[in-house]
């Protein structure tokens, strides 16, 4: 197993196969930090990879439950809920059946990365970010079911990639009945992903030339 470093007091324990935390995990950490968690705030999160927006939730007084189809990445989530004493439960779930009861907050870093392929991988390490041709086979799933979950005055706040469609985005939660803003943006440095399909990212006009860095956003939806 690796420790990869991450902002604040908490490490997270990852395996191969597992997203681990990177730049959009510590974007919507710090959504959560302003977005006035208490105890007892009922939150789900969506695609949990290695627990850590869950155990950071949870630290914020949060009741947690986390969810992702993988079954590495639900056992990862466990051991780091564990080593935290987080209450949070987690579940090998789809994203558009989590279970549960309705949800305060919902959460969610989904695969975004536009990739060749129509469908996204069933299987493998590219499961944790690719997301099919246009990047949102994920975050549409993750609109449609925040809606369906979420408390009346219930908060979603995702992140994602600006290649996968921030108007998009914000058409897919309104259309849900969701009234939704980007809160924050941050540019990050392209990863290896990105950096080994530039010239098909080029082909689709998703990246221009001698672009080295991708945008992050953050979209907060609020029902109504």
């Amino acid at each position: 197993m690796a420790v990869p470093p991450l902002h604040g007091p908490r490490r997270m324990l990852t395996v191969p196969g597992v997203y681990a935390p990177q730049h959009d995990t510590h974007l919507l950490m710090r959504a959560l930090n302003h977005h006035g968690i208490r105890t007892g705030t009922h939150v789900l999160e969506l695609g949990t990879g290695s627990g850590a927006l869950a155990v950071h939730a949870a630290g914020l007084g949060a009741r947690v439950t986390a969810v992702d189809i993988s079954h590495r990445a639900v056992l990862c989530a466990r051991i780091n809920a564990t080593l935290h004493r987080s209450r949070v439960t987690v579940r090998r779930r789809d994203l558009s059946w989590p279970g549960g009861d309705g949800y305060d907050v919902v959460i969610s870093n989904p695969p975004y990365v536009p990739a060749p392929a129509l469908r996204p991988p069933r299987r493998g390490s590219a499961r944790a970010w690719d997301a099919g041709w246009d990047g949102r086979a994920a975050v549409d799933r993750v609109c449609a079911t925040a809606a369906a979950v979420l408390r009346p005055g219930g908060t979603l706040l995702m992140v994602h990639s600006q290649m996968c469609g921030t108007d998009a985005t914000l058409d897919a939660l309104a259309r849900h009945g969701l009234d939704a803003e980007v809160t924050d943006r941050e540019l990050v440095p392209l990863g290896p992903v990105l950096t080994s399909r530039l010239p098909w990212l080029r082909g689709q006009g998703l990246i221009e030339d001698g672009q080295d860095k991708e945008e992050l956003v953050v979209i907060r939806a609020r029902q109504c």
